[in-house]
């Protein structure tokens, strides 16, 4: 028999109108976020990022494909990885059938990577993935928009992700040697190459053939974007994790 509360369908109904207001209230200071997210000032991009993609060498502006506005998702898969972060992937996976909705709407979606193109398309193809996905192999961009560190940052424990410094390299050797085994087992590299990494997400406008910086977020600031997730907190047990339970989709046992 179920350890979790029960009872009548009244005494249900009467709990979730009483939830339906507080969902109400979050999806309205939701819509105020947004509104806040809009009316951030716009930064002038005047560095010549330039990015390899399938159609050739690419520019920023190139990148939007004819639409006035561009979402970046910055995918983690650094030049050593020998396949994507996970995490990113099971984020592509939502994300991967809105991109011709976006499209359609004056948005383009690419993800950016600092991995060598040939590795993206090939990791792309696994996947059966067809969004836009451009390598910034040789750029700064990455750097530039928070999701990449040097290894000098990394050895000097001061990483910057998420608008603030800290250490990831584990508080004692054990810890380390148990990060090195995590990140070697889904992506083939030690934990500091695999963390100099970082996920996010920017928005970019063109106007007047002037690229403009305008959002990015980081960490939970991706909560949304996790499209597995949305669903997971509509479920009776909710999130329920501990650890990293996914894996890429083509990694599961279905039998």
């Amino acid at each position: 028999m179920t350890s979790h509360k029960t009872g009548t369908r009244e005494e249900w109904l009467a709990a979730r109108l009483e939830l339906l207001e507080a969902e109400k209230a979050l999806v309205r200071r939701g819509d105020e976020l947004s509104r806040r997210r809009q009316e951030l000032p716009w930064v002038r991009v005047d560095k010549n990022y330039r990015f390899e993609t399938e159609a050739g060498t690419a520019s920023l502006a190139d990148l939007f494909q004819g639409r006035s506005q561009l979402i970046v998702y910055h995918f983690m898969f650094g030049p050593d990885y020998t396949a994507g972060c996970p995490a990113c992937s099971a984020i592509a996976d939502g994300f991967n059938g809105s991109a011709v909705h976006l499209a359609n709407h004056d948005v383009a979606l690419s993800a950016v990577s600092r991995a060598p193109l040939e590795k993206l398309q090939a990791y792309k193809r696994r996947m059966g993935w067809t969004f836009p996905w451009a390598s910034s192999h040789g750029s700064d961009f990455n750097f530039d928009f928070g999701v990449a560190n040097t290894k000098e940052e990394w050895e000097a424990g001061a990483m910057r992700y998420n608008f603030r410094e800290e250490d990831m390299r584990g508080a004692t050797p054990e810890e380390a040697s148990s990060l090195d085994a995590f990140s070697e087992s889904i992506v083939g590299t030690d934990w500091g190459t695999y963390r100099r990494e970082g996920p996010g997400v920017s928005a970019f406008a063109l106007e007047d053939g002037v690229v403009y910086h305008t959002y990015s977020a980081y960490s939970r600031g991706l909560d949304g974007l996790w499209g597995m997730y949305q669903w997971l907190d509509r479920a009776p047990l909710g999130r329920n994790e501990s650890g990293m339970w996914f894996r890429r989709h083509d990694e599961y046992d279905n039998s």
